[in-house]
């Protein structure tokens, strides 16, 4: 991975996106490499856990073995807490969120495994019809966010006080700027940028793709329930070729391909609706930790100190209530 020099690196930053996996899990990614990544120079004062299915409980009721994800990063928020690295403040967990009745008894059990670092749930939508196209291909059922009964799930988080995390594709966005105004009492994260595509089918069609999810991310954001991640775009779905790279990608290459995402998106939801992402280790595959930030900082150059603020730290620690 390339060097450079470490730019603003006091500033706070809140990373409100990452994963975690227990040994031999799906990627080797445990709290040393999280705290590797996040001690690279940058000041990261928090961080948020997402699910990953990692930890999983091996037995028992199918609607409790989330739970075990919750326990196993609880235990290692713990373990950061003690340490000089950053901390895990949050944790958003994974619940079918058509359960119903039963939705109860898994956020407290959700409750019990990790007390006040439980945040919210994110049950992803994500679905192609071509999944071998995909390196991650999601698993979501198909029209998921227009299901009555995981509608009244996603209901029932707000009523709670608890977030809702989406995962989905470019071409899934109409379908969540359904689900915001369908529940506009619960607060959604929209994860990186709704996913556009370049692989597969999509492959050659970038700009094609970007002219109708610009237009998606305005109609999305009409909703003031919604608040955005900006990140995540350097997975190899997203077909900017940057893990088959023959040299590491820099921040100011970070910056020139994908910036018209970024700016897009704060411009219809505002900085206090917008907060800075890694995805990690899953962006790892493309860029280090120290080049990602570096090139937010650059992105974010021409914003206001408040702006900046926000989209660092300030929204992130607010949007999932973190103690920091």
């Amino acid at each position: 991975m390339i060097a450079e020099e470490i730019i603003d690196p006091d500033r706070p930053i809140v990373d409100p996106h990452h994963h975690l996996w227990p040994e031999g899990g799906s990627l080797p990614y445990g709290l040393d490499a999280l705290h590797y990544d996040t001690g690279a120079g940058h000041n990261i004062v928090a961080t948020v856990f997402i699910e990953c299915g990692a930890g999983y409980r091996p037995d028992g009721p199918e609607h409790l073995m989330p739970i075990g994800e919750t326990e196993f990063v609880a235990e290692q928020a713990a373990l950061s807490a003690a340490g000089d690295g950053a901390t895990i403040a949050g944790i958003v967990a994974h619940a079918d969120l058509r359960l119903g009745a039963q939705l109860e008894d898994v956020l407290d059990a959700h409750v019990a495994a990790g007390g006040e670092l439980f945040k919210g749930i994110r049950h992803a939508g994500a679905i192609d019809e071509d999944p071998a196209a995909l390196t991650i291909p999601g698993r979501g059922p198909a029209q998921l966010y227009l299901d009555e009964n995981f509608q009244a799930g996603v209901a029932r988080l707000g009523e709670r006080g608890l977030t809702f995390d989406t995962w989905h594709y470019h071409h899934q966005n109409h379908e969540f700027a359904a689900l915001a105004a369908a529940v506009p009492s619960t607060t959604m994260v929209l994860d990186h940028f709704g996913t556009p595509l370049g692989v597969g089918r999509f492959e050659g069609k970038r700009d094609e793709i970007f002219a109708a999810w610009k237009d998606d991310i305005a109609a999305i954001a009409e909703n003031s329930n919604v608040v955005a991640k900006l990140g995540g775009l350097a997975m190899p779905d997203n077909g900017f070729g940057w893990h088959a790279g023959d040299a590491p990608v820099s921040s100011d290459q970070f910056v020139e391909e994908q910036a018209r995402y970024y700016h897009h998106t704060i411009e219809c939801f505002g900085a206090d609706r917008c907060m800075f992402e890694s995805n990690f280790p899953v962006d790892r595959f493309s860029l280090s930790y120290a080049v990602f930030w570096n090139g937010c900082k650059k992105l974010a150059a021409d914003y206001s100190e408040t702006e900046q603020t926000a989209m660092f730290s300030g929204t992130a620690a607010r949007v999932y209530g973190l103690s920091i």
